[in-house]
């Protein structure tokens, strides 16, 4: 990995402050206010204050720091962070991955490193047991899709109890203004929010860098001024103690309010998802050097306040401030909320995508918007989607109390399933002890269900709305990676060999017409099932075919050096190959409009190198091409794209002049325009499933030329209706 300059880590941790720290620098507008909305009274000793203060320093302490800036932050599966990012570092390390073909050849990349150390019998046990129980690996999988459509209801909720909190401060100066202006204003700054993604990360995070670092100094300046004016006894509510006091004193009432407590770490699990956006060493720099001192001094000044206002509890944010400089940070918070919105935006983006690349959310447009940093996306329809769901939110409930209920128990959720798949990466790929991994896990994992415990009290309160989200965009993830299996299931059912396309030949009288087909398939062998019904009723094809299959690997990004692996497919004569193209679920997988001259230029070099180099038989880690299509062949020759575009063909060679002589005829995309149904036999809720919802959700998604970026003027696609 190369250097990174000092000056390039200062300038992300800056830009993180924007991005990354947003959500979490402005949860002191509603955390107190949440906390208390309860039957939970104040009493002259102040020991509530104290307790709720303790909790939330420990909360902070131990789960925004201890877990994920010293441990879960170094768990990036090769920068990338997020929940898929650590599933996809235990299907590497495990073998569990459900995605289809995976191939031995794989694990060759350069990103796919696992560690050198043997493994110990527990280790191999776990890896036993997850290999003899698929449905151990589809529950993973299912408890993944959970703490990350959490993490999408999270994107949905913050945006609306930000802004609304901050907004809502206008009515202590003016107490005659209507809620429905607050709202009407909380919307307008929403609708701006959601249409300024398109510039890309990189240009918000230098437009909301500033207001984030004028917000933090000034809740910790404040939060100074509080201590030393009203209360400097304050530092005492530190010691845990007051924590044990708390709950002792306020029994069932002191357990429910911490559901309240909890909103002090939201945004934490966008910082660990937001990892690709920016750098671990840049994001604990600006966590550790100013995020951190700096709400905690604004926790106990607005703690110090209330021990003296206890009748001031339900607007203690604002109440706090000193008149001088009530209107300057005023417009500063509101300005900070709009910000806090982008952390989870930004991670929103980050997790769809990763969901696209897994199979596992119908394709979207996925656009990078920095061409320095890879990470930075923008995805227009989970964009319009997040604002119209926000405006909903915020129209509906017009209460920051009913939001906090609803967004602690998203919080706790996606928390708690990063902890238990933190536990299995220390097993599996740390190599550490078992000891070591419970002990994480029951630590943090006992914290955390405290804290969903407290919510899960809440659902009537507002806490049913991340619930009914996240079971929706759960089926859709569902659904769609289900049906898209299916789909592959039956195309290596039902795959052509190469020797029955041969041998129709003479009888259905084929002809090789001009030019180069390319055929994009989901196999990494055999023919795909609409080729086989194309040349059945249309008995024509090109004179050269490359199958062109677009796989995932379970790693972040594929070098350009590493992309392509060609192949041969049946005699020479027949003038067939096969090209695997090779992403990471980070990657963009669009080509470029020189991806044909890339693709023939890779082929050209194959057929040399193949002419210099005797011909052996398949090995077993080149079985791609080993599937009843060729009795010899060549292994798997590693292309360097880079060398490729300014290489020189030598046109000596017989076979290099065909193909070409077809380039020149023209190049033709062909590709599977195919229709899943149930079949009659099938049970009520799987016909529901794929001939309504996978259906609907594959009629309104970008089709696979979109993604692909093939030309329209060359496209040929191919009906066909498959059962499942």
């Amino acid at each position: 990995m190369p250097k990174v300059s000092y000056t390039t880590v200062l300038t992300l941790a800056y830009q993180s402050l924007g991005v990354v720290y947003g959500d979490l620098s402005t949860s002191p507008l509603y955390v107190y206010k949440t906390t208390f909305s309860g039957k939970l009274s104040l009493h002259e000793d102040d020991e509530e204050i104290f307790g709720v203060l303790s909790f939330i320093f420990w909360t902070f302490t131990l789960i925004a720091l201890c877990k994920y800036v010293f441990i879960v932050m170094l768990a990036d599966d090769n920068g990338e962070g997020g929940t898929f990012a650590l599933y996809s570092l235990l299907c590497r390390h495990a073998r569990i991955s459900i995605l289809p073909n995976q191939e031995i050849t794989d694990e060759k990349l350069s990103e796919y490193v696992t560690e050198g150390t043997t493994d110990t019998w527990q280790i191999s046990a776990l890896k036993l047991f997850f290999d003899k129980h698929p449905r151990f690996r589809k529950g993973l999988l299912v408890f993944v899709l959970f703490g990350t459509c959490m993490a999408i209801g999270d994107g949905v909720l913050t945006p609306a109890i930000s802004v609304l909190s901050a907004v809502s401060g206008i009515k202590l100066k003016f107490t005659e203004l209507h809620d429905n202006y607050v709202v009407i204003i909380s919307c307008a700054l929403l609708v701006g929010l959601f249409s300024l993604q398109h510039h890309g990360t990189h240009r918000v995070a230098f437009m909301f860098a500033p207001i984030v670092t004028a917000w933090l100094l000034c809740i910790s300046g404040i939060g100074i001024y509080n201590i030393f004016h009203w209360n400097r006894r304050i530092f005492h509510a530190l010691s845990p103690v007051y924590m044990l006091k708390f709950l002792r004193s306020t029994g069932v009432e002191g357990w429910v309010s911490l559901a309240g407590v909890v909103l002090s770490i939201t945004g934490v699990e966008a910082m660990f998802a937001n990892l690709g956006h920016f750098s671990p060493l840049s994001i604990k720099m600006a966590f550790t050097l100013l995020v951190y001192p700096s709400l905690v001094i604004s926790y106990m000044g607005e703690a110090a306040f209330l021990s003296k206002h206890h009748e001031d509890i339900q607007r203690s944010f604002y109440k706090a401030i000193p008149e001088a400089v009530f209107w300057p940070v005023f417009i500063i918070a509101t300005f900070a909320s709009v910000v806090g919105s982008q952390a989870v935006i930004s991670a929103t983006f980050s997790i769809i995508s990763q969901c696209c690349a897994l199979k596992c959310f119908p394709r979207v447009k996925i656009v990078h918007t920095s061409s320095k940093i890879y990470g930075q996306i923008y995805i227009p329809e989970v964009n319009w989607m997040l604002m119209c769901l926000c405006l909903a939110v915020t129209i509906g409930l017009r209460d920051t109390n009913m939001m906090g209920h609803a967004y602690g128990l998203a919080v706790t959720a996606v928390m708690f399933v990063t902890t238990c798949l933190m536990a299995l990466v220390m097993i599996i790929v740390w190599k550490k002890r078992i000891l070591n991994a419970v002990a994480f896990l029951m630590l943090f994992g006992s914290i955390e269900l405290i804290y969903i415990s407290a919510s899960i009290s809440k659902i009537p309160e507002g806490g049913w709305i991340p619930v009914v989200l996240s079971l929706i965009f759960m089926g859709v993830t569902y659904i769609w990676n289900y049906g898209t299996m299916m789909k592959h299931q039956f195309d290596v059912e039902n795959k052509v060999s190469i020797n029955r396309i041969v041998c129709l030949g003479p009888s259905l009288g084929m002809v090789r017409v001009p030019g180069i087909g390319l055929v994009y398939t989901n196999l990494v062998t055999g023919i795909p099932p609409f080729f086989g019904h194309f040349v059945t009723n249309l008995p024509a094809f090109h004179k050269v075919l490359i199958f062109v299959c677009v796989k995932l690997v379970q790693v972040p990004h594929v070098s350009r050096k590493e992309r392509l692996l060609i192949g041969r497919v049946g005699p020479k004569e027949c003038g067939m190959f096969r090209c695997i193209v090779r992403y990471g679920y980070k990657d963009l997988q669009q080509e470029t409009c020189n991806f044909e001259n890339i693709l023939v230029s890779s082929i050209l070099q194959f057929v040399e190198t193949e002419e210099e180099c005797p011909l052996k038989p398949i090995t077993g880690c080149s079985r791609e091409f080993a599937d009843a299509e060729a009795c010899y062949a060549p292994d798997h020759t590693f292309v360097d794209l880079n060398d490729v575009e300014n290489m020189e063909t030598s046109l000596s060679k017989d076979e290099s002049l065909r193909i070409l002589e077809a380039k020149e005829s023209g190049v033709t995309y062909i590709l599977g325009h195919s229709h899943a149904k149930a079949k009659k036999s099938s049970s009520f809720f799987k016909k529901v499933a794929i001939d309504i919802v996978y259906a609907f959700l594959r009629k309104n998604c970008r089709e696979p030329d979109v993604v692909l970026n093939v030309p329209h003027t060359s496209l040929l696609e191919v009906g066909m209706i498959y059962y499942v």
